[in-house]
């Protein structure tokens, strides 16, 4: 990495040792302000043990890790000013109120009583928790929680937030909002480290992606380089008469050298090198005079890169606790 370029965060050759167990053995990694850095890795893979060393919480055994141009290790204070840490397990208390959290949270970084105030009533309203705020937390769902959680982290004007598994314990819906809550962040110039289990999540969300597996980064770059990876590109078609399906497989077959996969009962799917095939198979389709009701192309799912690099391990939990 050029010494030239600032990053909002930047890791370089991090190496992190629990015992004998090498949990960090040379990370890269770098954001740019206001992206989205998505890590993912399977179970024990490092990523946790990556964002506890950028948040200051762990120290490294070798390697340097900078966020806005400040030492983790040398300048931690002056780092956690501008840092915001979001775990796995929600913090907030349950006894107070979601105002109350999150006017708490602003006393203890200094804020006044009525700009705590004003920027709990802003985010409540950001998460959707308006309705609760007078509720205590003990009564909250797990999902608005979590939610609470989120909105506890962002009190204090964060530049740089780190959220492990950030859309854990959300239905789809709520994870939508979540989403469009992060890209109103990164919007004002945030910028965002996560590590998530939901690789849609990393997909709609990430500038770049960073594989991490035995303590190593194993690839990196954007969602779409990331798919390239898999290699090629799939054809998906879904004929209008269910008839038609197996003359539909048999054109794709001789089209694309390869036998193809049926989806379900009326879809079948090929991998095709290039996107001539396409003119290919919807000649033979006129030509044999089998209407279409869906023809697709469509790069690999974010989903199959992750398998692909990692062996087809899908677990991608990571607690550091397990690396010592």
């Amino acid at each position: 990495m050029s010494e030239n370029i600032m990053y909002a965060l930047q890791a370089e050759g991090l190496v992190k040792r629990f015992g004998r167990t090498t949990a960090l053995a040379g990370v890269d990694l770098h954001a740019d302000q206001g992206s989205v850095l998505a890590v993912l890795g399977p179970n024990g893979a490092g990523k946790t043990t990556a964002i506890r060393v950028l948040a200051t919480l762990v120290r490294p055994d070798g390697g340097t890790a900078k966020v806005a141009g400040l030492d983790v290790v040398r300048q931690a204070r002056e780092v956690r000013r501008l840092i915001a840490l979001c775990g796995q397990q929600t913090t907030v208390d349950e006894e107070l109120t979601g105002m109350g959290n999150l006017v708490m949270i602003g006393r203890l970084l200094d804020l006044r009583a009525a700009d705590a105030a004003r920027r709990a009533t802003e985010l409540l309203g950001r998460f959707d928790l308006s309705d609760a705020a007078t509720r205590p937390v003990a009564a909250y769902s797990g999902g608005m929680r979590r939610r609470l959680d989120l909105a506890a982290c962002l009190v204090g004007h964060p530049r740089v937030v780190f959220l492990d598994e950030p859309s854990a314990g959300l239905d789809p819906g709520r994870r939508e909002d979540l989403w469009r809550a992060l890209r109103g962040l990164v919007n004002e110039g945030v910028t965002v480290l996560l590590t998530t289990q939901y690789l849609e999540e990393a997909d709609a969300m990430a500038d770049r992606v960073v594989v991490i597996d035995g303590g190593r980064v194993i690839a990196h770059g954007s969602p779409a380089e990331l798919k390239r990876i898999v290699g090629g590109q799939t054809i998906s078609v879904r004929p209008a008469r269910t008839e038609d399906v197996e003359a539909v497989a048999s054109i794709m077959a001789a089209v694309a050298g390869r036998m193809p996969e049926r989806l379900n009962r009326q879809e079948v799917a090929v991998p095709v090198e290039g996107d001539t095939a396409v003119i290919g198979m919807m000649q033979r389709f006129h030509a044999a005079d089998i209407p279409v009701a869906e023809f697709s192309l469509r790069l690999p799912s974010l989903d199959e890169a992750f398998l692909a690099l990692t062996g087809g391990r899908r677990g991608i939990n990571d607690n550091p606790d397990r690396q010592r």
